[in-house]
């Protein structure tokens, strides 16, 4: 099986429109979440979301392409650029083939679904944009992806709820392992931020309702949690054959080593009993890495601010990690980003490449009365500099979705 780096990465999401500026804020633990600006919030539950802010499409397409790709689109094509350029790949004739393309979302085209809905009641059916379907689908960022940057490899979109990015990142490892790339461009998007959305979650009661204290709404693992934050994000990788990237002189910033997945088979929305299904996915990303659960450093968790995840994904690793638990920094970073759905597992596999990289653990902000059975170090309020030599990224979905990445120190 062939060894698996990294070598670019590319973030978008309510911190920075790129990764040096998202990465400054959440180590100087600053929170993206504010009054929502899409739509007039009067008649909503919820009047606030971890919002991107001032983005360009033109910066990385055209007028008249941006104009054909829903706004989950245009944010992977940026990210895709971004993760690009900083690993040097230009892809070619030569090396197309080689080179593919697994892009996912939770929802999809959401912004566009909601727009065309309205043309149709307003204006007719024949009004309905002749891209709607191409903008609406989960598989038009992957599509679009590779349209553009000519990549000709495996091409696809995974779809598992608030998982679905790190079983993106995860089956781009898999499909380079098995030698059926050379490259992937893997990652997730999600741009969610909308009326039909925001009302359907906080039916659901998942959402917090701090509507006087945005910035403190997303507090993972405290007493007084009440639900998430919905974020917009999206983060792209891009993951090489080791002799791939060393025979074109590429940086490496980071190695894939372990990938599990598993299915809780329990509930469509709360996690299995103890977090059994996380527990078996991380204990399947460690055995692929033929680690001990003792050797992981840092776990970025998936740490949602909602009552039923924060419990459970403790048990869990409590139950993987044994006493081990207690000595590992645990973080959510979506206290500041706030919940990315599709594109979390990517945001966060990005973050703990960086931790990786720097030294520098980010924290979990708002945590200032923490659950009881939540016990845990996780990095309360303020960033921590620490060695961080391998790392864990979890992520969990509604329909019971499970996925673990770790990653260490590339090492020749």
């Amino acid at each position: 099986m062939s060894r698996v780096v990294v070598t670019g990465m590319g973030l978008i999401t309510a911190l920075g429109n790129d990764l040096a500026s998202t990465w400054e804020a959440l180590t100087q633990g600053r929170s993206g979440v504010g009054e929502i600006t899409a739509y007039d919030t009067s008649d909503f539950g919820v009047h606030f979301a971890a919002e991107i802010k001032q983005f360009e499409p033109q910066l990385y397409m055209d007028r008249k392409e941006a104009r054909r790709n829903d706004p989950y689109e245009q944010l992977a094509i940026a990210t895709t650029k971004q993760a690009l350029a900083q690993a040097g790949l230009t892809i070619n004739a030569d090396n197309a083939d080689d080179i593919g393309v697994y892009i996912g979302s939770g929802i999809g085209g959401l912004v566009t679904l909601h727009d065309q809905f309205k043309v149709l009641h307003e204006k007719g059916p024949d009004r309905i944009s002749p891209f709607f379907i191409n903008m609406m689908i989960v598989d038009g960022a992957p599509g679009i992806v590779s349209i553009l940057t000519g990549a000709k490899g495996p091409n696809w979109a995974t779809v598992s709820a608030c998982a679905t990015s790190s079983n993106s990142i995860g089956e781009a490892w898999e499909t380079i392992r098995r030698g059926d790339a050379k490259a992937m461009i893997a990652g997730g998007s999600e741009k969610a931020v909308t009326p039909i959305a925001m009302a359907a979650f906080d039916k659901m009661k998942t959402l917090s309702r701090r509507n006087q204290d945005p910035q403190g709404a997303s507090r993972p693992f405290s007493l007084d949690r009440d639900g998430f934050v919905m974020g917009e994000a999206s983060g792209m990788l891009i993951l090489e054959d080791l002799e791939f990237a060393r025979a074109r002189g590429a940086t490496i910033l980071a190695e894939l080593i372990g990938y599990g997945t598993t299915a809780d088979a329990s509930h469509i929305t709360s996690p299995a009993p103890g977090g059994e299904g996380l527990v078996r996915a991380m204990r399947r990303a460690l055995r692929k890495a033929n680690l001990q659960p003792e050797q992981i450093d840092y776990i970025n968790a998936h740490g949602t601010s909602t009552q039923p995840n924060d419990s459970t994904e403790t048990q869990a690793i409590k139950t993987c990690f044994g006493d081990h638990a207690y000595k590992l920094a645990v973080s959510s970073t979506k206290s500041m980003t706030g919940h990315t759905l599709g594109a979390a597992g990517a945001v966060e596999a990005i973050i703990s490449i960086m931790a990786l990289q720097t030294g520098i653990i980010p924290p979990t902000i708002n945590l200032q009365r923490p659950d009881p059975e939540c016990d845990l170090d996780y990095v309360p309020n303020q960033a921590r500099h620490a060695p961080v030599n391998i790392v864990m990224s979890n992520s969990m979905g509604f329909g019971g979705h499970n996925a673990c990445l770790i990653f260490k120190h590339y090492e020749p």
